[in-house]
């Protein structure tokens, strides 16, 4: 999620439908059994979560005037940060939590989907 694009508005406003969408799908799982909610909610947190430290990171450098190039590695520290930290919460969800691994990639797909279509329809609405 490139915030940098985005208003602090749109992208809190993107944050939130990301969340709504993996606590949805969380409670649909939570209908089969609980362990298969457990799961599709660490699989929603290994994608929302570092979008949304990656968005105060990027709001908090957006807030001073960078130097010339400095917004680029700012970005780019702030997407290596963003992987790495999808990467240890997946492997913690997988390794020490055994989730299972169905709901937690779907949950995980469906949150990076939302993170793609979401900011054009939120954009369809302000204009």
């Amino acid at each position: 999620m490139s915030v940098s694009l985005y208003s602090g508005k749109v992208a809190r406003k993107l944050l939130f439908v990301q969340l709504m969408t993996f606590v949805l799908i969380s409670a649909a799982f939570g209908l089969k059994n609980l362990e298969w909610s457990g799961s599709a909610l660490a699989g929603g947190l290994a994608a929302w979560l570092p979008n949304a430290m990656f968005m105060l990171f990027a709001l908090r450098h957006q807030a001073q005037t960078p130097a010339p190039g400095r917004v680029a590695w700012s970005f780019a520290i702030g997407e290596g940060l963003k992987v790495m930290i999808t990467i240890v919460l997946l492997i913690v969800a997988l390794g020490v939590f055994k989730a299972a691994f169905v709901p937690l990639g779907l949950t995980y797909l469906a949150v990076l989907v939302v993170q793609i279509v979401a900011p054009a329809v939120l954009n369809s609405y302000r204009n």
